[in-house]
């Protein structure tokens, strides 16, 4: 009886272990594969009336022979993404599967861009998905018509997606985008980052643990993200060593840092910009982490890394603050900083949590102090997860705390030494005779994670037009920690887990999703509508972003040396040796009606239309914004080492008022202080829209007291599209002007 009874035992586990294996192998769930774009090219009438209307403008503000402006997008994700394929699972109140061939559609009817680029997170891409991706963006070129004059562009790259443990490893999110589209042209895999080095060892989940996350929630959804997350740790690595042309296309290809990065896409030898984004953007960025390393030797290529980008969905990454948000000891110790008037660090919240606390617990204030002191201390010790240091702090509880206040819409738990304005303030100085700076043009885009490029055109449907669900997704499916517990009058330090189960802990989703906007454009200064014309403008960084609106923007040098009265553009390097005279022009975006225009109503159907655009598209009528004031930027980089950024960057340096009621804005100025100050400089501009409504743009609603400090958050939730009014903007790329003594 005792041995029947063991053997039902043991053929019950075996029965577990079956079921367990069969269900983590993926067999039950369903590969979300590509699908066919639509096949109507946008009609050649809209296309030659935007550029029209288009050259109209430019001619009313005095441009001539204008170059076209082309709006585009160069940040995408389909669902072949995880954290997109987690976001659109029905049960988690997403929309289903975004392959790539909906970027398309969306990017030719809804948005009616002329160009983007699909950027799925290297990491995610199996070999099967990656051949997908190559087909599906070909098909869309397919679609476009006359391969000279096409109405739509559509370029093949991926996200470099590195996240380090720390600043000093720490290199961020870059996307890496390619000329060409034919066979032999583009690499056959992509290169996704590889994880920092630990003691740990490999935290990757096996096929049994696959299988009781499936059958934790028997459902079709955990089935599907069963299958995907077997089909893609299932892939091997490529060995190391190899020259790329001989690596199997069927293995996962990686790089560790961006000097690897930039050597890997040397061997493969095809054309290629690799651009920086999210810089600033504190959900994932250590604290403490600056760009200086990645201005050291190979870790910055600056045949590629031409451009980065300014400006996306998930917030600003342009404006530097003096502030830190952690300080370090000359030990390497982590510090608290001090608040200033515009900043609350989030360790000195902890501590404000937990002096009230205390103080409500009847404890002496002497006693309340060290417990505030010993918040700040775990809170700064524990990085990223600080917030897990206070148990059942709600997220409302941290008010506007790491926030930058005074910038334009900035990314959450903002990094001011990761800003675009630090990074260009930089100087290498390894070689004295040759000090290294960064040359970036600049760009926005959407990093949208619904394959819909552009989203920015209309302020509508934020569940759906912004990435709000992105840092909640994973709370539905993934074994995470949640941040909750009893509210008691004392902090805990966090206990660090095996490398990758960090990642898992709660990362202040719901406070994090509030920050989450419609997203940006790059527009490009074109000879032509073609694909090589657009990468030309791209190489030569004449380039601009904007917030989302179709703003029109030109920004000249006056005076370069031997131009014979041709202005140099946006993005142009120089040497003078006399003040720079700069002019800047700029017309404000088109009104939108509602709803979309016939083509697009035509080519979709109503159901179509209604599930990709949600009933709304890009629908310019007649009518133009203003632009309120051109702003100028003017930041002097480093002349000597370990010289202080803080003075280098003026912002603005100049500001203009522009005309009421014009039909756009001119500015000419010049920089007196250029030949008496012998350094170099660059200059940029903004051009700043008319007030208007756009979602997330006061992503926490703060109630301020009398001295201005917030005392009250009411953040975003979902199915609100939590409207505020903004200054909308374009940011042109830099002008760079060399110091040059006369004569020399």
């Amino acid at each position: 009886m005792l041995r029947k009874g063991l053997l039902a035992v043991a053929a019950l586990a075996a029965a577990l272990v079956a079921a367990l294996y069969l269900v983590g192998s993926g067999l039950f769930g369903r590969h979300w594969g590509p699908a066919p774009p639509n096949p109507t090219p946008r009609s050649e009438e809209s296309v030659v009336a935007r550029a029209d209307a288009q050259t109209a403008a430019a001619g009313a503000i005095g441009v001539a022979h204008p170059k076209q402006v082309l709006f585009g997008d160069l940040h995408v994700h389909s669902t072949f993404s995880l954290d997109a394929f987690m976001m659109a699972l029905p049960t988690g109140g997403g929309e289903g599967a975004h392959p790539v061939n909906d970027a398309c559609d969306f990017a030719r009817y809804c948005s009616a861009l002329d160009f983007w680029s699909i950027n799925d997170h290297a990491l995610s891409l199996t070999p099967t998905a990656w051949r997908e991706t190559v087909a599906s963006v070909r098909a869309c070129n397919a679609v476009a018509g006359d391969a000279g004059d096409p109405d739509l562009s559509a370029f093949l790259g991926w996200e470099w997606t590195q996240v380090g443990t720390n600043p000093d490893n720490h290199y961020g999110h870059k996307n890496v985008i390619f000329r060409d589209l034919a066979d032999g042209q583009v690499p056959t895999r992509p290169i996704a980052s590889r994880a920092p080095a630990t003691d740990a060892g490999d935290a990757t989940p096996g096929t049994l643990a696959y299988g009781l996350l499936g059958l934790s929630q028997p459902n079709r959804d955990s089935m599907d993200l069963v299958r995907y997350f077997h089909d893609m740790t299932s892939v091997p690595a490529c060995p190391e060593g190899v020259p790329e042309r001989e690596i199997s296309q069927d293995c996962r290809e990686s790089a560790a840092t961006p000097a690897e990065l930039f050597a890997k896409l040397d061997d493969w030898g095809f054309d290629s910009l690799v651009i920086p984004h999210g810089t600033t953007w504190g959900f994932y960025t250590p604290p403490g982490s600056a760009w200086d390393k990645q201005l050291k030797g190979a870790m910055h290529d600056p045949t590629r890394q031409k451009l980065i980008e300014v400006f996306s969905g998930h917030g600003n990454s342009e404006e530097y603050r003096s502030w830190r948000e952690v300080r370090f000891a000359k030990d390497g110790t982590p510090q608290c900083p001090v608040a200033v008037p515009g900043y609350l660090p989030g360790c000195r919240r902890a501590g404000e949590i937990i002096r009230k606390r205390c103080v409500a617990a009847g404890e002496a204030a002497g006693e309340c102090a060290k417990r505030a002191e010993e918040a700040q201390r775990n809170y700064v010790e524990a990085g990223l997860l600080g917030h897990l240091t206070v148990p059942g702090a709600r997220p409302d509880d941290w008010l506007d705390a790491n926030q930058c206040t005074d910038c334009f819409q900035p990314a959450f738990n903002y990094r001011p030494r990761s800003s675009v304005q630090y990074i260009m303030a930089l100087r290498n100085f390894a070689d004295p005779a040759t000090p290294r700076r960064f040359a970036f043009g600049f760009l926005a885009s959407s990093d949208n994670h619904t394959g819909r490029p552009g989203t920015g055109y209309k302020e509508y449907a934020r569940d759906s037009m912004t990435e709000a669900r992105l840092t909640t997704a994973a709370l539905k499916f993934l074994p995470v920690e949640p941040p909750g517990g009893k509210a008691i009058p004392r902090s805990r330090p966090w206990k660090k887990r095996p490398t990758g189960m960090d990642f898992f802990a709660v990362r202040e989703a719901e406070r994090a999703s509030s920050f989450f906007l419609t997203g940006g454009l790059v527009a490009v200064h074109s000879a032509g509508r073609d694909r090589d014309a657009i990468w030309n403008a791209l190489e030569r960084r004449e380039v601009y972003g904007t917030s989302g609106p179709r703003i029109l923007l030109w920004f000249d040098l006056l005076n370069p040396p031997g131009s014979k009265g041709r202005p140099l553009p946006m993005g142009s390097d120089t040497k003078l040796s006399e003040a720079p005279i700069f002019q800047v022009r700029a017309v404000g975006s088109f009104r939108q009606k509602p709803g979309c225009p016939p083509d697009a109503a035509r080519a979709l159907g109503p159901e179509r239309l209604e599930k990709l655009c949600h009933g709304q598209c890009y629908f310019p009528g007649d009518r133009r914004r203003q632009i309120r004031r051109i702003e100028v930027v003017r930041i002097r980089p480093q002349q000597r080492p370990g010289e202080p950024v803080d003075g280098l960057i003026e912002d603005p340096w100049r500001s203009f008022a522009c005309e009421p009621g014009a039909a756009g804005c001119s500015v000419t100025f010049s920089d007196p202080d250029f030949v008496t100050s012998s350094r170099d400089a660059l200059y940029y501009v903004r051009a700043i829209e008319e007030p208007s409504l756009a979602v997330g743009a006061d992503p926490l609603r703060c109630e301020r007291d009398a001295k201005g400090r917030c005392v009250r958050v009411h953040p975003c939730k979902e199915g609100d599209d939590c409207l505020a009014q903004t200054e909308e903007r374009a940011w042109s790329s830099p002008v760079f002007v060399a110091y040059e003594e006369e004569g020399s």
